[in-house]
């Protein structure tokens, strides 16, 4: 019930000259009083509102994760699941709901409560996702609170060392003299390696086979063995077979070297403009109250500065992404944007 409500419903219980003295002495008050009043009473729902934020939160959280236990996104869950869990005093529970490349879980958060105990691991693939499915019940950017980044993957060219080519310029010259001969090896449908890729032969002017394998493992496998020629595979799954002289990275694809390449040039060097990495970050549903997601960003950026998860995201290839939701939610948007039109560029069509 709202404030007029209110008075009116005083004032029902007060006779007729009672009335006219509660009007009097309101029309007395001096006009300064009476807007602070009125101010004051409008303000209270806004205090209450954060007052409820910074008590948040007073029961578990759920924590989504679109794929199987064991892998990156997973792992990165459950180490943050864990470092929330101590900062908060309450338990942030991750549940594994994989399926449609991450859409099956993206959705389920969506259509959860906005009430801040629903969060979900976003990354990459969700924004291939936006254009990657067609029949999508949910629209990303319009549905989803984007709260906090995490981390992103670098990725590397790789190819096999039978190649002849020793530099990414070398490469697009093979490649234009050698149309369509040469296997790009990639995960499933509109993974990142896929795209990765297509993004590469659309901006270098190169025909080249694209030969799909169920994951990137199973792809590296078969660079490994020469039944493809190139492949652009994380840099953490693959530093390991370069370093032993399995494979040969000519570029990696980030706007800036790798740390753990510093003698690598990127792949911008040689194709301007050219960069894609993979990113993980956290979500929750829209209209989740602001107040509890600028606590909830402000609390991972905290544990992206602790030295413990900084060890641990770069055991795993991951270089930390502190963000503002608000420039979270502008990677997510750009991401969208950015392979959507790669995806339709190349006809690529969900498995």
């Amino acid at each position: 019930m709202g404030q007029g409500d209110q008075v009116r419903g005083d004032q029902a219980e007060l006779s007729p000259a009672l009335r006219s003295d509660f009007w009097r002495l309101v029309m007395k008050l001096p006009r300064r009083r009476l807007l602070q009043l009125a101010a004051g009473a409008v303000a209270l729902p806004a205090v209450s509102r954060v007052a409820w934020a910074q008590s948040w939160p007073t029961r578990p959280v759920r924590f989504i994760v679109p794929f199987s236990p064991g892998g990156t996104t997973d792992i990165v869950a459950r180490l943050f699941g864990e470092w929330l869990s101590e900062h908060f005093h309450q338990p942030f529970v991750v549940e594994n709901r994989p399926g449609a490349n991450g859409s099956i879980a993206t959705e389920a958060v969506i259509r959860s409560p906005a009430d801040g105990y629903t969060l979900v691991m976003l990354n990459t693939g969700t924004a291939i996702n936006a254009t990657l499915y067609d029949n999508l019940n949910f629209n990303l950017i319009r549905d989803i609170a984007p709260v906090a980044g995490i981390f992103h993957v670098p990725f590397a060219m790789v190819i096999n060392p039978s190649d002849p080519a020793k530099t990414v310029p070398e490469f697009i010259a093979y490649a234009k003299a050698n149309p369509g001969k040469i296997n790009m090896a990639s995960g499933e449908n509109g993974s990142p390696s896929h795209v990765f890729g297509e993004l590469f032969k659309m901006m270098a002017g190169v025909d080249m086979l694209r030969v799909p394998y169920r994951g990137e493992g199973p792809a590296l496998v078969a660079l490994l063995a020469a039944q493809a020629q190139v492949m652009f595979a994380p840099v953490p799954a693959s530093i390991g077979y370069v370093q032993a002289g399995k494979l040969r990275v000519l570029a990696v694809t980030t706007a800036t070297r790798v740390k753990v390449l510093p003698d690598v040039p990127t792949m911008g060097d040689f194709v301007p403009g050219y960069e894609a990495s993979s990113w993980q970050g956290i979500g929750m549903p829209k209209n989740t109250p602001a107040a509890i997601v600028d606590r909830l960003n402000e609390a991972v950026n905290t544990a992206l500065a602790d030295p413990t998860i900084k060890q641990r995201l770069a055991g795993l290839g991951g270089v930390p992404m502190p963000m503002t939701p608000a420039e979270f939610g502008q990677l997510v948007a750009d991401g969208t944007e950015k392979w959507g039109k790669v995806i339709r560029a190349a006809n690529i069509k969900a498995e």
